[in-house]
């Protein structure tokens, strides 16, 4: 039997059911279906939510922290120790050879400025060992410019004082040339090309001036690589300090929900956590102690010492113009006077002392202290027969004053003492400080950057380990719920 649909269902022409709209008014709107995204981010929450307030979902929350704590432990102390251990090696590779380099340019263009002089105080040609000598310190100056060019490629403001020295250095060259032809043919203008030469060389902006210039720079360029081998780790050392606490934190939150002492994996975790932190503050404050040792008593010692030899270069060069210039010289005279007080006496108001005092006081052993001390003695002989020699050839005895000042008399025989006896002496021995130096500043600053040598590598293995250690250890407790 059929039977009519009762109410208000009335079958469409589908075979569905139609409900009409109510009477007096319109159908009900349909609910707003949610955005998809936000719908997801709501269940995600909502789960999250529910899964923190059950063990197992606190447990994994916990092991994904201790993960990640660990990981961000590990990646940082890779990445700080890394540019630090960069830097230690461009202190030992290039900013402090390029220093020495630099400070060698000045000290070739130095001596060949007071060798060339010397030689135009001896009777007839010059000597065969002055001209040798003053070749070979043109010689490597332009050898040293070149490497410097080589080396100095990131660096436009070296690059610019090192094309300034290749434009200067054969215009000096060029000069000298010139004065010793005159001075072969007796011609006295010889000595005016030869103090215009020195002009092209010591004044402002000249020859000596751009090599300063360029030390300055490198020596910019060391204090910079060193300022950022020493810096101290501060976010891998925050780091190291959370994920350990955490993970101690993990563990007695464990033995004390579980009365179980050890937990295998989060205490490996715990070891290897330790084992980076103090292995991180260990291999850098060896780093840092070594490479202040290199600065303090190797870096800055050779700083000192090669301006203690150019200030001695620079008073014997000024040593012999004086005589070279023939009464005429009294401004190279003031400039010796200059020189021998910057490197003996310092100034006592400002509490400045001479360079070879400083050197004298960074010396931090016996054989580099003998060195500076054996100097400090040469200068002061040089220093009173200077004053000696400068009486004669004010008195007009000037055959005698150039005597002392070469030591050979107008015969060619030998004379002794002389001033260049005491500035060759004084010269050789701070060289022999400058090598013990460097050899003292190169033996702790390969010991600084060696100390960093495999901690990033060790970090990353050690943070991998820790991971995986908090990982299992929350795993084996999950297991437990299973």
């Amino acid at each position: 039997m059929t039977h009519m649909p009762t109410g208000s269902q009335i079958p469409d022409a589908r075979g569905g059911v139609h409900v009409p709209a109510p009477r007096g008014g319109s159908a009900p709107a349909a609910p707003a279906a949610a955005p998809a995204g936000r719908h997801g981010w709501a269940e995600l929450t909502t789960r999250a939510r529910s899964a923190a307030t059950t063990e197992p979902g606190r447990l994994r929350i916990i092991g994904a922290a201790l993960a990640v704590l660990v990981v961000a432990f590990g990646v940082a102390t890779a990445w700080q120790v890394n540019d630090r251990a960069q830097a230690a090696d461009n202190v030992v590779s290039h900013s402090a050879p390029l220093s020495a380099t630099a400070a060698e340019i000045y000290r070739s263009l130095a001596d060949a400025d007071a060798t060339v002089t010397a030689g135009f105080l001896v009777s007839g040609p010059q000597p065969d060992d002055v001209a040798k000598q003053y070749q070979d310190d043109i010689t490597t100056a332009s050898k040293l410019i070149t490497d410097a060019a080589a080396n100095s490629r990131q660096s436009p403001e070296a690059q610019a004082q090192i094309t300034k020295l290749n434009e200067q250095l054969p215009t000096y060259t060029s000069l000298v040339a010139t004065a010793l032809a005159d001075n072969r043919l007796g011609l006295p203008i010889g000595g005016a090309y030869l103090r215009y030469a020195n002009q092209q060389m010591r004044q402002e902006g000249g020859l000596l001036d751009t090599a300063d210039s360029l030390y300055t720079i490198e020596n910019g360029r060391l204090g910079h690589d060193y300022a950022q081998a020493k810096a101290l780790p501060y976010v891998s050392w925050a780091l190291g300090a959370l994920a350990l606490g955490t993970l101690v934190w993990a563990q007695r939150r464990h033995y004390r929900r579980t009365n179980r002492v050890f937990n295998q994996g989060m205490l490996a975790a715990t070891a290897a956590t330790a084992v980076l932190l103090l292995w991180l503050a260990a291999g850098h404050t060896i780093a840092r102690t070594q490479l202040e040792n290199s600065s303090a008593h190797g870096a800055r010692s050779v700083q000192v010492l090669n301006n203690a030899r150019i200030l001695v270069l620079q008073a014997r060069g000024d040593e012999n113009l004086t005589l070279v210039a023939r009464g005429s010289g009294g401004q190279y005279e003031t400039s010796y006077t200059h020189g021998m007080t910057d490197l003996m006496d310092g100034v006592p108001a400002k509490r400045q002392v001479g360079e070879l005092t400083r050197a004298l006081q960074l010396a931090n052993d016996a054989e580099g202290r003998d060195a500076v001390n054996a100097a400090i003695a040469d200068v002061k002989q040089w220093r009173a027969l200077h004053t000696t020699e400068r009486t004669k050839d004010d008195s007009g005895d000037y055959l005698t004053a150039v005597a002392d000042v070469i030591g050979k008399d107008a015969q060619g025989n030998k004379v002794s003492p002389s001033t260049a006896g005491y500035f060759g002496n004084a010269d050789s021995s701070l060289g022999k400080a400058v090598a013990h130096e460097q050899a003292e500043f190169h033996e702790a600053a390969t010991s600084g950057r060696d100390a960093l040598t495999l901690l990033p590598v060790g970090a990353g293995v050690l943070a991998v380990l820790g991971a995986a250690g908090a990982l299992l250890g929350i795993g084996r407790r999950l297991s437990e719920y299973r």
